[in-house]
């Protein structure tokens, strides 16, 4: 339960509602133990006029309304045929007042945790994008998206009916039992005694359920990141023939999750019976007893009317306490994992008054060593690298020697383990992480688009809504805008998931189209030339070098861009520099970049640009 004190300040920000529909709750059970005792009267005002009828020895109290009720019907000497009208069109009243009051109870308190259900959605997406990226390396999105949708739905029914079934339990139990004790403490007490066994039953079981939702749920996210991871790698598993394996993976995560799922109906099937078998003893005891007080005294057979459909009132109450309980155990057990991820704090975080300065370039990197958290892997060594505002610089090196994590640290995706890197003078860590990935454009190797518009993945990151001719324009340096031209809907058409309805070079080229419209001061592009054609890849080249003129860039990439002269060209080897210089000086160096770049020329004139040496990245200027 404890787990559940997250949500309680949802509470209060709702509590109008909440009050308000507490006292729904309340008044529509009071207006409910209000026809019992008009039943019980008119069952003794029957029993008069029966033969033989003896007058009663004591009148039964009754509540402050239905005193009044009955006076009022006794002062107005109606026949017995009205009394029974009168008593039956009443009763019919009280049921539509209290139909009207639980109305507005589901309004209040039901909407309410709708309300709450949405801002509990909200706020876990907001912390979800506030971690940072080596969460989501070590946490699968199957489990992410579960948290936020199957758990929240089960809070849900912890602040919404749960609340309100308890609540409702509370005050009709409260209203019954006073009324009950007010006609006969030692009946009241029989009828009663089962509810002991009833509690007693109701927390072992509980405990049972917990333990079951909690294996059920981390089942359910085991299941969906199945699922999920299947769906969006459709093609590899098609490809390689792997739908056969693919089921036989799913129905074993699907029958773990069966099997636990069934143990816990099993559970529940016996326990919501066990609860209508106390309500059905406590009903035997009462006629039993009561026909017993009745047979001495027969003014009883009011009182034993209203103690039989007091029992009726609290069936439905009572064998909720176990569907209430069983809600608010699984409740806590999906709030306990929400609360995981809650409080899970990102390692990449604003210093107190972060700076946010104009970024333009001036980058250094001192003596920077890096280690990624989740493997182990040196990414880099003892790095030094400067990059003065407007420079060019080309990245190259093997598969694994730290290229992309140099410009994953320049974005603080991560921080680097030792050394330093600021950016215009200001420590990295001294710029708001905002000011910094605002100014700073990253096409990155690994494209990514929306299930949107092509328009609207090219305008991603601007602020405001972006025009016509700025897409366009986008589109047009990164050589993608007559392709984009060509589509049925044109800058209108909807690219499917992730991209899914185009090339492997169109993608690229859109996620070129998306870095450049920010018109950044750096711009840096990790390896985003890999799936276009030669031809286009000259074209795109050449607009990028009368795009870039005034701007600073990092290109990471395996191909040779002879059109494009870098004013520094990096070689990393381990995670190490290796080579450093122009192209002429890197040339005359005659070490690892003048062999990249010779076998590169061999192959053009072979007629197999593109390819590389030993499975080597390879890239000149």
């Amino acid at each position: 339960m404890k787990q559940l004190r997250a949500v309680h300040k949802y509470f209060w920000k709702y509590r109008n509602r909440f009050f308000i529909g507490i006292f729904f709750v309340v008044s529509s059970n009071y207006f409910a133990v209000l026809a019992p005792q008009i039943t019980g009267y008119v069952v003794n005002e029957v029993r008069l006029h029966l033969p033989g009828a003896r007058p009663a020895l004591t009148n039964p109290p009754h509540d402050l309304l239905v005193g009044w009720f009955i006076s009022w019907v006794q002062r107005m000497q109606v026949s017995f045929g009205w009394l029974i009208a009168l008593c039956s069109i009443t009763i019919l009243l009280l049921a539509v007042m209290r139909g009207i009051l639980m109305f507005f109870m589901r309004q209040t308190i039901i909407v309410m945790s709708r309300h709450i259900e949405y801002d509990q959605k909200n706020e876990i997406y907001q912390h979800y994008q506030r971690l940072d990226t080596n969460f989501y390396k070590t946490h699968s999105t199957g489990d992410l998206m579960n948290r936020m949708t199957e758990d929240v739905s089960r809070v849900r029914m912890y602040t919404g009916p749960a609340l309100m079934y308890f609540v409702n339990l509370i005050a009709l139990i409260g209203f019954c039992v006073y009324n009950m004790l007010r006609k006969d403490v030692h009946l009241t007490l029989l009828v009663l005694a089962p509810l002991p066994i009833l509690a007693i039953t109701i927390y072992v079981v509980n405990s049972v359920i917990n333990k079951k939702s909690e294996k059920i749920q981390a089942l359910l996210s085991d299941l969906t990141t199945n699922a999920q991871e299947s769906f969006s790698g459709i093609r590899v598993i098609k490809s390689f023939v792997q739908e056969k394996a693919m089921l036989g993976f799913f129905k074993k995560n699907s029958q773990a999750y069966k099997q636990n799922a069934v143990g816990l109906a099993r559970i529940e099937a016996i326990y919501f019976p066990s609860m209508a078998l106390m309500i059905g003893i406590s009903t035997l005891l009462t006629i039993w007893v009561g026909g017993m007080q009745a047979l001495q005294d027969t003014s009883k057979v009011g009182t034993i009317v209203e103690f039989v459909i007091y029992i009726n009132m609290l069936t439905f109450p009572v064998s909720a306490i176990g569907w209430t309980a069983s809600m608010i155990q699984r409740a806590a057990a999906s709030q306990k994992r929400i609360n995981e991820f809650l409080r899970t704090e990102p390692t990449i975080v604003n210093e107190h008054k972060p700076l946010k300065p104009v970024i333009e370039g001036d980058i250094l990197f001192e003596n920077v060593s890096f280690t990624y958290p989740h493997t182990g892997i040196k990414a880099l060594q003892h790095f030094n690298l400067r990059i003065k505002q407007g420079e060019k610089i080309l990245l190259l090196g093997r598969t694994g020697s730290g290229k992309s994590t140099i410009a994953q640290l320049l974005l603080r995706f991560y921080d680097p383990s030792s050394g330093r890197i600021s950016i215009g003078g200001h420590d990295l860590r001294q710029i708001e992480l905002h000011t910094l990935r605002e100014q700073v454009s990253y096409v990155q190797q690994d494209v990514f688009l929306f299930s949107d518009t092509v328009a609207d993945n090219i305008s991603f990151g601007l602020a405001g809504a972006a025009t016509r001719e700025r897409i366009e324009a986008a589109a047009g340096f990164a050589s993608v805008r007559k392709e984009i031209e060509g589509f049925n809907h044109g800058f209108a058409t909807m690219v499917g998931e992730r991209g899914v309805t185009l090339s492997g070079g169109q993608k690229q080229r859109i996620a070129i189209a998306r870095g450049l419209i920010k018109d950044p001061h750096i711009i840096i592009f990790d390896d985003c030339l890999s799936a276009v054609d030669a031809k286009t890849e000259n074209e795109i080249i050449g607009n990028l070098y009368r795009y870039l003129h005034d701007k600073t860039a990092l290109v990471i990439t395996h191909r040779i861009f002879s059109s494009f002269r870098f004013d520094n060209i990096i070689v990393l080897d381990n995670g190490e520099l290796a080579e450093q210089g122009t192209h002429e000086e890197l040339m005359l160096n005659n070490g690892y970049y003048a062999e990249l770049y010779r076998l590169q020329l061999t192959e053009e004139k072979s007629g197999r640009p593109g390819s590389s040496a030993t499975g080597a990245n390879a890239v000149s200027s």
